[in-house]
Formats: structure tokens, sequence, C-alpha cells
């Protein structure tokens, strides 16, 4: 069907031809960029990529999101090393700890500060703060040093995730994004295997630091890229403001959620002083957050960004499978290695199926809802097919073969993959264009807090079943365990993932199936790879 005429006010603010001209005259002029966006938007004008230009952007990002998906995982490995060379083996787990705090607080003001002065210079700012992190932990000569250091690359990291997603949101429309939100998994599974089998092999052939040092070249590949592709993002200035109390107020309430659930069972137990006053601390501010949200003249989180139906199931949905891959690949490979009896590096690699999976079946997904009108059908099948392998799993742990388990891993993995893309893009469909950063932020905060409180309740589950109690690692108490003892741990901690993994199914089929907006459903030739892509439009 053809598109009818512009509107008449559209049509009459439009720039002749002479002057647009002149603003594109001098493209190298500082700025002229950024202008032209401005004032084709201001005119009602669309600007429109080609794909050629969408696959160089996109690939600048990817490499952008893989340094902050990579450094979550690839000093897994190293701990040992760092805590045997530093001397401070009790401290260890500030090295992981620091990084989560920091980067899953900042999440959804990146979102925002991105949606006010436009994604380019918020992605090299998050870019440059990480690299500078790294090379501080690269060069530190104390625990305190590296943790602070790790706080900081976490404030650069934080933004890396979010950011990507929401450019990809900026340059394509949501007819069209699922395919791109595939590639965007595929880094972070990617990250997820190759990191922690990268981190040992440098850690134990040359020098732990070099996992820091790596991603020095790395960073500065993505500075390169990234602000060179992302002069052709379209960006419309608004005139907004920082709810800064707001912002403040978050992120006091999640840096106390996540202590709680970091230092709950370990250090102090889940029923003691300490962690009741950081769960009371959590609470009260996530109270505060609230007031804010209301007399705000205009707060942190838009309330009609938190009030719409379809972001706020499409959000749980993806914190729900993510909080479990996340669960699943922590503990799986302990499962391996104690119940199975795999070697730790056999125990990686039995873990690949369920990660590609999850990247080919995100990626079909993605594809797939460019073509289907019920694209809810998709995940919902895939996680009806999870949930009944999952249940395998919790009914025969360390019956079945081992071939036999990495299949049933993988229908898993990919049961999840059938999620993100459509999560994530019924997400941004569901908001105004103008809200799409802070949108995005806030779906993948809620993604890390829940990866946070999965991981947490699977480690007590673990902690519980083989009888240890708090200080105790879990690791050596799995080694020490019999093999009956580890299968009914390991029962149950599949139990509570299926039960999660339930949850994310009842957040699909709760959200409204909304209409993908896009020329694809108008267009056939919109979605062809050597088309143009979708024009953006100010809202």
């Amino acid at each position: 069907m053809t598109q009818g005429p512009r509107p008449a006010r559209q049509a009459a603010a439009k720039p002749s031809k002479r002057a647009r001209a002149a603003i594109t005259a001098r493209p190298h002029e500082a700025g002229a960029a950024k202008i032209l966006t401005a004032k084709l938007h201001a005119a009602g004008d669309h600007v429109r990529l080609t794909h050629p230009e969408i696959r160089t952007i996109v690939i600048g990002i990817m490499l952008a999101m893989f340094l902050g998906a990579l450094d979550q995982t690839i000093v897994a490995t190293a701990l040992p090393t760092i805590g045997v060379h530093f001397g401070a083996l009790d401290d260890l787990a500030w090295v992981v700890t620091a990084y989560l705090l920091t980067s899953t607080a900042v999440t959804p003001l990146y979102g925002k500060l991105s949606d006010i002065h436009g994604r380019r210079p918020i992605m090299l700012m998050a870019i440059a703060i990480f690299v500078i992190g790294s090379l501080a932990c690269a060069l530190s000569r104390s625990m305190t040093e590296l943790v602070f250091s790790r706080a900081l690359q976490g404030l650069g990291g934080g933004g890396l995730m979010a950011l990507s997603q929401t450019i990809i949101a900026d340059i394509v429309s949501p007819k069209e994004r699922g395919r791109y939100q595939g590639y965007i998994g595929s880094v972070f599974a990617l990250s997820s295997v190759g990191g922690p089998v990268l981190g040992g092999f440098l850690t134990e052939h040359l020098d732990w630091s070099l996992i820091f040092w790596i991603n020095l070249p790395l960073g500065l590949a993505a500075l390169g890229m990234t602000s060179s592709a992302l002069r052709k993002v379209p960006f419309t200035p608004r005139k907004r403001s920082l709810d800064i109390l707001g912002a403040v107020l978050m992120v006091i309430a999640a840096v106390a959620l996540l202590l709680a659930l970091s230092w709950g069972g370990r250090r102090y137990d889940w029923i003691s002083v300490e962690t009741g006053a950081l769960v009371l601390v959590s609470a009260v501010f996530w109270g505060l957050f609230s007031w804010r949200l209301v007399i705000a003249k205009e707060p942190f989180l838009p309330l009609s960004v938190l009030a719409n139906p379809v972001v706020r199931s499409a959000s749980l949905a993806g914190a729900c499978c993510m909080g479990t891959l996340v669960g699943m690949t922590i503990f799986v490979p302990l499962y391996f290695e104690t119940v199975l009896h795999l070697s730790a590096s056999e125990s990686g690699i039995a873990l690949i199926p369920q990660m590609a999976s999850t990247v080919l079946m995100s990626i079909a997904t993605g594809r797939a809802m460019v073509h289907m009108t019920h694209y809810k059908r998709v995940p919902l099948a895939g996680l009806t097919i999870g949930l009944l392998a999952m249940a395998s799993l919790a009914i025969w742990p360390d019956a079945m073969p081992l071939p036999l388990t990495l299949v049933v891993l993988a229908i898993i993995g990919g049961s999840f993959g059938s999620v993100f893309p459509v999560s994530t893009v019924c997400m941004q469909n569901a908001v105004a264009r103008s809200h799409v950063g802070v949108a995005t932020g806030a779906a993948n905060f809620f993604r890390a807090l829940m990866s946070a409180l999965v991981v947490a309740v699977l480690g007590a589950i673990v902690l519980g079943g083989l009888g240890g109690g708090t200080g105790m690692a879990v690791e050596m108490l799995a080694r020490a365990a019999s093999g009956e003892v580890l299968a009914h741990a390991f029962r149950f901690v599949f139990i509570a993932a299926g039960l999660v993994m339930a949850f994310g199914m009842a957040f699909v089929i709760a959200m409204e199936e909304k209409p993908l907006k896009g020329p694809a459903a108008d267009s056939p030739q919109a979605t062809a790879p050597q088309g143009p892509a979708t024009p953006i439009a100010a809202e």
C-alpha cells in the first residue's frame, strides 16, 4: 500500500531545495551533521540509512557492547591468581561485586542522558570511562586499588549494553529490528563462553593483568568505529532536564539491594541484622524514589513509560529469562564438574551448546518477527518446550547420559533465545521515540537486578542442600559432597530455575501483541537487505 500525502503542516515546513543544498554543502564543518539532522527533523523530513550504513553502525556498537559483556566474565577464572598476588583472598568477591554494583546502578542513567544529549556523545563517554577504568585495573598495586578501579570500569560498562540496544532502535523500525537484536544477543553469548576461556589462558600462560590490558586496544578500536559510525545516527535535540535527585535515590536503592543479594548467605546470614538493614535501606529509598516520580515535573523514569503495560510485561519477561540464563551459566559448570564428573575445561566446552542455541534462536526469532503477525507464538512455544526440558533435568539430574544432557541444555538455551528479541523489540515498539533510551535502560536495569536475585537464590539452594553455612564456599562444599547429595541439591536448583522461567512465560502471555511499526507491513522492499532502512522521524 502506498503512503498518502504528508500532513499539510509538515509539507509547509519542508525546506526548499536551495535551503537543503545550503545545509548539506559544508558537511566538513564542526557540528554540520548534527545541524543537518536537527533541521531536517524540525522540518518534518526523514533521514534514511542504507543497509551498508546500518551494518557499519551495528558492527561498531557490537564491539563496544562486547567490551562490557566480556569484562563481566573474563575476570572469573583469574580471581584465584589475583587473590594470591595481592594476598587478599577474602576480598576477592569485591572484584566482581564492585563492577556489578556500579554497572547496574547507572544503566537507566545512561538511557536518560542519551535521550537528552544524543547517543553518540554518551556512548563515547561510556567507552572512554571503561577504557580508563581498565587501565587503572591493570596498574593496580593493591586489592583496594583494584576494587575501586573495577567500580570505575563498571561506571563505563553499564552504559554499553543499554546504549547499543537503544541505537538499534534509532536506526531501524520495530518491524525490522528483530534481526539486528539477534546479533546483539550473539555478542552476549560469545562473551559468556569466550570470557572465562580467554581469562584462564591469559592468567595461566601470561599474566593476570592482561585481562584488563586487552581492553585498551579493543576500547580504542571501539572509540574509533563508533565515533565515525554514530555520526549517522539521527538525533532530535530536546529541551529536557535530568532529575538528579531521582537518579541518586534510585542508585542508592539499587546498590543497597544488590549488596543484600551479594552478601546474603555468604558474608552474613540471610536472617541477620546486617542483611535486614540493607533490605530496609533499599525499601526506604525505593519508596522515596517512587514519591519523587509522582511529584517531579520531569521524573527520572517517566510515569508514562512505567505505567505502560507492554513495557512492564516485556521487561519482566526478559528479566526472568536473562536471570535464569545467567544463573544456569554460573551453576551448570559446577553441575558438570561435581555431578557428571567433567574436568574444568570439559565443563567450559560442555556449556557451548546451551549458549550457541541461545544465539541461534535469538537470531532466528528476530528474523522471523519481520514476517510474522502473531510473533508471541515463537517465545511461547520455546518456553513451553524449555520448561519440559528443565523438568527432565530436575527429575533425572544424574541419570541422563552426557550427550542427552547437552541436548536438553541446548533446548533450554534456545527457549531463552526466543524471548530476548521479542521482549526488547516489543518494549521499544510501545513507547515514543523520545523515551526509547530511558525505557531500554530501565529494561536492562531490571535484567541485571533479576540476574543478581536468581544467582543469589540458586547459590542459597546449593549451599543449603549441601549443609553449608554462612561464609562457606559453594564450590568447595560441592567438591567434597557425595553424588547423591549433589544430585538432590541440583534437583532443586533446576526446579527453582524452572519456576523463574514459568514467571517469564506468564509475562509473555500477559504482554499485548501490538503490531510492529515500520514499512515492512506496507512495502515488501523495505525488508530487503539491500534496500533502505526505515525512515527516522521525530515524534
